[in-house]
């Protein structure tokens, strides 16, 4: 069961041209979201250009619960760890839920961002596109 959430709003915009009251749900709030972003914090170019899909791949075998890599099918990314661009830099999206399911999973993407000088950062998630917090 999900917690309600309130958003504290005089007016909400809507696509019919009048605001609303408060808005309240019965949503439960996204899980958690970081990225690896693919340059440094020195700010050059992680290479090489296709590190995401190659941690990505490593990482491909992290699954929820029931769901299975079916062999001979196309390699396909975890949901909880894909790469993802963000404006035009080649990142990693992190889902939290990695961490419950295989703690050291997530120390492995923590570890790799940094031993790489790679920032490991919160994301807000809006939508299909991702941004840094």
């Amino acid at each position: 069961m999900g917690s309600v959430t309130r958003v504290q709003s005089d007016r909400i915009p809507v696509s019919l041209g009048f605001a609303l009251g408060p808005l309240v749900t019965n949503q439960t709030p996204p899980p958690k979201q970081f990225l690896i972003q693919g340059v440094t914090h020195d700010g050059k170019v992680f290479r090489p250009s296709d590190w995401a899909e190659r941690l990505c791949g490593v990482m491909s075998q992290f699954r929820p619960p029931g769901q299975r890599l079916v062999a001979g099918a196309p390699l396909a990314f975890s949901p909880y760890v894909h790469p993802v661009m963000v404006g035009a830099v080649k990142c990693v999206a992190v889902d939290a839920r990695l961490e419950d399911l295989e703690p050291m999973a997530m120390e492995f993407v923590q570890n790799f961002a940094r031993d790489n000088d790679l920032p490991f950062v919160e994301a807000c998630v809006i939508g299909d596109q991702v941004t840094p917090k």
